[in-house]
């Protein structure tokens, strides 16, 4: 008789791991980060994506819509802002740019002609303001223009098309804005429709009664 023992024979396999379900708990909670961090992406993204401060396009009656730019006219402060929250006398916004063939044309009419005749007879329409915006020049070009054509009042310096395209929805130039004292716009004015009777009678709208 041999005193070798039978090799141990294997054991059976155990039962397979249960399949663990996740709890309710974590997929709440992965579900609200995910949530949050496309609400984050978002913002930033419409941050960085947006120029314009308005929704819709200006109406005539509604608010001028507000902005804010450099000044490279020959008169006014280094900065200007438009606002209708402080507006307190007429306004007229006149757009164009050096680009521009019909601006040529239609500045130096207003500003050579009409503003430079008003502001000599004084009155009610030398008070009122104008203020141009010259949009998607260079700078050397932007100042000559402005120079050449006999612009005596202040220009926002709108390069990007921010407050053209992005504020006052415009497309192309040139165009006008009639403000009145209480911020609302009286009129607006695509493309080359003024001379200068009708930008007088514009501005004359513009003036309260009795002043």
């Amino acid at each position: 008789m041999s005193d070798v023992s039978p090799p141990d024979a294997p054991e059976p396999p155990g039962p397979e791991p249960a399949f663990r379900k996740p709890r309710k708990r974590f997929i709440l909670i992965g579900f609200g980060i995910g949530l949050l961090i496309i609400v984050l992406i978002g913002i930033f993204t419409s941050l960085g994506s947006s120029q314009g401060t308005t929704a819709a396009p200006p109406q005539e009656s509604g608010p001028v819509p507000s902005f804010s730019a450099q000044n490279i006219g020959p008169a006014g402060p280094a900065h200007l802002s438009v606002s209708s929250a402080d507006t307190t006398s007429p306004t007229v916004l006149l757009f164009f740019g050096a680009w521009c063939p019909s601006c040529h044309q239609e500045l130096p009419l207003l500003t050579a002609d009409v503003r430079r005749q008003q502001l000599a007879a004084g009155g009610a329409l030398s008070r009122v303001r104008v203020i141009g915006v010259d949009s998607e020049d260079t700078l050397a070009n932007a100042k000559a223009f402005i120079h050449t054509e006999g612009v005596t009042f202040p220009v926002a310096y709108d390069p990007n098309l921010n407050i053209t395209e992005g504020d006052f929805f415009f497309d192309g130039d040139p165009n006008a804005v009639f403000v009145r004292p209480d911020g609302t716009i009286a009129r607006i004015v695509r493309g080359d429709a003024l001379d200068e009777a009708s930008f007088t009678a514009d501005e004359r709208q513009l003036i309260p009664s009795g002043t």
